[in-house]
């Protein structure tokens, strides 16, 4: 059953704030490989301009990810999770996230369309600082697979 046009524009809450944190950044920084020591060493960070590590850009995936969870999980939406695919990702940074930044996201769904049968939920998430700054926009496109026919 497809997804219903209505909930285009449907913007949820904003999460509580995640606070980030250096052994967080510097734990996904080694397991994605980055090795630029403006992730994982402040000296190194200052020395860029920074005020302390920064993150890499996908990091906030994980925060944007969690976020677009009240998309998902809506009830009213009908999204059958069991047969999604991550479509694609994209961000729009305004400034880098830091280690100390407590950032909250609010999500909005941005556009809902079939293909052959696939759902395509496009879901855009703002990622403020405590300031209520905008830190960065993530795009997450998400592709719910036609139910095999019996």
């Amino acid at each position: 059953m497809a997804l219903d046009q209505s909930f285009v524009g449907r913007t949820y809450p904003p999460t509580e704030p995640y606070e980030v944190g250096r052994e967080k950044i510097r734990e996904f920084a080694e397991a994605v490989g980055e090795g630029n020591p403006a992730y994982t060493d402040p000296d190194a960070a200052k020395a860029f301009g920074h005020s302390d590590v920064i993150a890499p850009p996908t990091f906030v995936f994980s925060i944007t990810f969690r976020a677009a969870g009240q998309v998902i999980e809506d009830p009213q939406l009908g999204l059958d999770y069991s047969r999604v695919v991550h479509g694609d990702q994209k961000f729009a940074y305004v400034r880098p996230v830091r280690a100390g930044d407590r950032l909250s996201v609010t999500s909005t769904i941005e556009g809902i369309k079939s293909l052959a049968g696939n759902d395509v939920l496009d879901i855009r998430g703002e990622v403020h600082d405590e300031a209520g700054e905008l830190v960065v926009t993530a795009w997450t496109k998400l592709v719910a697979r036609a139910a095999e026919e019996a």
